[in-house]
């Protein structure tokens, strides 16, 4: 896994508790702590920190992992507003994944390792998101598109009707999005 996604996660704990917070994940999970953005780690590391986070907090390692996905993504909208900028929707931004966003991630951190995403869009009310991944984070997409509805202003319905992680072949996030009013 790449360090920047190390990054990410030491920033949002931080961010939400302390830097002591961080430190007490670090010596809990076993592991060193000390990741450059382009540096390449063991995905292990990252399911210690997880493990660590779940420990000292009392949550669900898949809330865990929702978790940092939603509170991470205004870093990355911060720090890479043109990927934002171009759309006006989750559900539009959501369509750039593989073929704008994934690439980029792939020019700045050669070999990096993103989810497959494929697409139904036949129906103009519900996107259908197929999530593959052997790290099976799907939890981590929906904190992504939780976060990227609230950064659009539009309310969010998202179910996971198959998973891996109860043993099907993919993650199907089916995912309904409308504009709040103002």
């Amino acid at each position: 896994m790449k360090g920047v996604v190390f990054n990410l996660l030491e920033a949002v704990v931080q961010r939400e508790y302390d830097d002591d917070t961080w430190e007490a994940l670090l010596e809990q999970a076993n592991v060193g702590g000390a990741y450059t953005s382009l540096g390449n780690y063991p995905d292990e590391e990252m399911m210690k920190l997880v493990a660590a986070a779940s420990s000292l907090l009392k949550t669900p390692p898949d809330d865990i992992v929702r978790w940092f996905g939603r509170n991470a993504l205004p870093f990355l909208a911060q720090k890479h507003p043109h990927f934002f900028d171009a759309h006006k929707s989750t559900r539009t931004f959501l369509l750039t994944l593989n073929d704008v966003i994934h690439m980029e991630v792939r020019k700045v951190y050669p070999g990096a390792d993103v989810p497959v995403f494929n697409y139904d869009t036949s129906s103009p009310e519900v996107l259908l998101m197929e999530y593959r991944s052997h790290r099976k984070l799907c939890a981590l997409a929906e904190g992504f598109i939780e976060a990227t509805a609230d950064h659009y202003g539009e309310e969010l319905a998202l179910e996971q009707p198959e998973c891996m992680k109860r043993g099907d072949d993919k993650c199907l996030l089916r995912i309904s999005v409308k504009k709040l009013k103002v």
